[in-house]
């Protein structure tokens, strides 16, 4: 196969979890089905990633009570993790800014965050206010094509007005990979990149464009056509392995509640070919760079979401909102 130059197809994910980064966690633990990864990455490391700490949390669903529960306390100690890292004192003031666009659900994130969010500011300009509860203020920046102003300029005009200590950034995020989507929250004190990850960069938020921490909070909520392509093809190869290992097991499990995904026999060099012809004998990275050399050119990458993403990113907002709130905000008696 030619090589392929997939710099001009932005491939690239958001989540450092995707990018061959097992040999640089430090630390990984479970807590009720939810796994949570550190990583932290020192100068010029191989990964191409800015240096600092990186957590990355792991779930399979908040849409019920319980569940939701267990990923907000995980979200709690996991956010004190990287205030404490980041050596951000108690009595910091704090800025929270809701990135994306209000307008289209799966990039309104920040915003549905944001609603959720104790604001305190305000009550430090008249008086004196509970010790249990931190400077907060918020900012909803919105996005270049409705402002015309860049998000950054943005900020950088209201960080010099107001003069807070340290940023949280909250953003949606774009995964590789379709389980990642709306089933992971990604915590860095690296600042981030809003649109980089659908080729529509506005400008870095971190340390060194703004002069203060920035801890940044992302949830991937969109994938790339190429991505649902490539991912098929992997479910496809998976089942029909699964199938062929479980034979005469399937014959009494109905169809629909076949779970193949945790099959970990692989099909061989022969079968996949077989199976997919000269397509068959490419390995991942080969068969990833020939969907989006197909689909980019075309205009067909299309970037999508999952049908109940409004009640997903409702949720999300909720859980972030109530998550920083107990991060930030001392529980009172």
């Amino acid at each position: 196969m030619h090589k392929i130059d997939l710099a001009k197809y932005n491939v690239r994910s958001d989540l450092i979890i995707e990018n061959n980064s097992n040999e640089f966690i430090k630390d990984t633990y479970q807590e009720k089905d939810i796994t949570i990864d550190y990583i932290k990455l020192e100068e010029n490391n191989s990964l191409k990633k800015k240096k600092g700490d990186y957590i990355t949390i792991s779930f399979s669903d908040i849409t019920d009570k319980d569940n939701f529960q267990n990923v907000l306390e995980v979200l709690i100690k996991e956010l004190k993790r990287i205030l404490e890292l980041t050596n951000i004192k108690k009595d910091a003031k704090c800025l929270i800014i809701g990135l994306g666009n209000s307008k289209s659900t799966p990039d309104s994130l920040g915003y549905q965050t944001l609603k959720n969010i104790i604001v305190t500011r305000h009550l430090y300009k008249i008086g004196e206010v509970d010790k249990n509860y931190r400077n907060v203020a918020i900012l909803e920046p919105n996005v270049f094509g409705n402002t015309g102003i860049s998000s950054l300029d943005i900020i950088l005009g209201t960080i010099k007005r107001i003069k807070p200590d340290f940023v949280i950034a909250i953003d949606a995020l774009a995964a590789l990979n379709i389980n990642r989507i709306q089933k992971t929250i990604q915590i860095t004190n690296t600042g981030l990149e809003p649109g980089r990850g659908i080729g529509n960069n506005q400008g870095e938020i971190s340390f060194k464009t703004i002069k203060i921490p920035v801890i940044a909070i992302g949830v991937p909520t969109v994938v790339s056509s190429a991505v649902i392509v490539n991912d098929t093809l992997n479910f496809l190869m998976k089942k029909i392995s699964y199938h062929k290992n479980n034979y005469q097991k399937d014959k009494l499990i109905p169809k629909n509640n076949v779970n193949y995904l945790k099959e970990e026999k692989e099909l061989s060099k022969e079968e996949k070919e077989e199976l997919l012809g000269l397509v068959g004998t490419l390995n991942e990275e080969e068969m990833k760079e020939l969907i989006f050399e197909v689909l980019n050119p075309i205009g067909y990458n299309l970037i999508v979401t999952t049908k109940e993403i409004d009640f997903i990113i409702e949720k999300l907002g909720k859980l972030l909102g109530e998550a920083l709130n107990n991060t930030l905000h001392e529980k009172r008696e």
